[in-house]
């Protein structure tokens, strides 16, 4: 591994992605995405008792069917690494606990799932481990209830607001294979402009995505051209464009490859999603469905893959606090 420029890691042996996966819920399963996901659930308690407990399946099922997909068995995956969006993620740890894999518990807010990719990349670059595992989940009752509003108080949500998605969405990083590839990660600062409007992540969001998406491009002397997509992780619509205005006064135009996986997985239209969606299982079910058979079938193959996340809780918000944002970015190339 090399470190270059000011944030970036390069990698001598870049792992492969060897397999992923994903499960999402009944409003993602209405959505333009559908198709990609490997299984779509119909009810957000999936069965069980609280939107919790499912948050945890949504984990559970979605390794299991990664590692079926794989056909490494779970001997001999050395690490896990996983996140989600409640308290002590407890989604991931009581969805993984039965594994019995060593356990880092991540937290990025939405960024986690490329954070947990990052961390995974460099136990496999340097050699430090065979097969890591990465993975992430959302659930939107559970993080309304604990972000904003119980769903009870049926509050009207604005327009700048977005639908958390409620999924789960894994992947398996290999010192063997024969990608795609992580040829580069670039992890984020921290970039707050001072937005406070929970309600408006997009714009707390995209500076965040802008500081590394030019670090990037500095550190490793490419344009946005060489790249056949740059996505970020759930900015909607909003802070797509946002984003997108920022990096055109920085000199970088990105109009014509760039796309978000907030404003991807829902049609706003017959969806009433207002500006997409968000969470943790946005970026890692878009990518782990649909980004990964692009890449997969050569139809994509070079992806800068972006996942943003704001860092804040409802306490922050309660005491007048601003939202700082974070954003990492991943380079996968076949």
């Amino acid at each position: 591994m090399e470190h270059i420029g000011m944030q970036t890691i390069k990698f001598e042996n870049p792992p492969t992605i060897l397999e992923t996966a994903s499960i999402v819920g009944p409003k993602e399963a209405q959505g333009p995405m559908a198709k990609y996901f490997d299984q779509c659930i119909e009810d957000e308690f999936w069965g069980e008792k609280s939107w919790e407990k499912a948050e945890s399946k949504f984990v559970k099922e979605t390794v299991s069917t990664l590692i079926n997909k794989s056909g490494i068995s779970v001997q001999d995956i050395d690490y896990c690494f996983a996140g989600d969006l409640l308290n002590q993620c407890i989604s991931s740890s009581f969805g993984l606990r039965e594994l019995n894999i060593p356990f880092f518990g991540v937290f990025g807010a939405c960024s986690t799932f490329v954070e947990s990719m990052c961390l995974g990349s460099i136990f496999v670059g340097s050699g430090a481990a065979k097969n890591v595992m990465c993975a992430t989940s959302s659930h939107f009752c559970s993080a309304e209830k604990q972000f904003r509003f119980p769903l009870e108080l049926g509050n009207q949500r604005p327009p700048t607001s977005q639908w958390t998605v409620t999924g789960s969405g894994a992947a398996i990083l290999s010192a063997s294979g024969e990608g795609p590839y992580i040829t580069h990660i670039t992890p984020g600062k921290i970039v707050d402009m001072g937005i406070k409007d929970a309600n408006n992540m997009g714009a707390a969001m995209a500076p965040a995505a802008l500081d590394t998406l030019i670090t990037h491009f500095k550190d490793t002397g490419r344009k946005p051209s060489y790249y056949d997509a740059i996505i970020t992780g759930d900015l909607g619509h909003i802070g797509k464009e946002i984003l997108t205005e920022l990096a055109e006064t920085k000199g970088y135009n990105i109009k014509s490859n760039y796309n978000d996986c907030g404003v991807l997985m829902f049609d706003k239209e017959s969806q009433d999603t207002h500006s997409g969606g968000s969470g943790c299982g946005c970026i890692g079910t878009i990518f782990s469905g649909y980004f990964f058979k692009q890449l997969k079938d050569n139809k994509l193959n070079r992806i800068l893959l972006i996942a943003t996340g704001a860092l804040m809780n409802s306490t922050s918000t309660q005491q007048g606090e601003s939202i700082p944002g974070i954003a990492h970015a991943i380079s996968i190339e076949i």
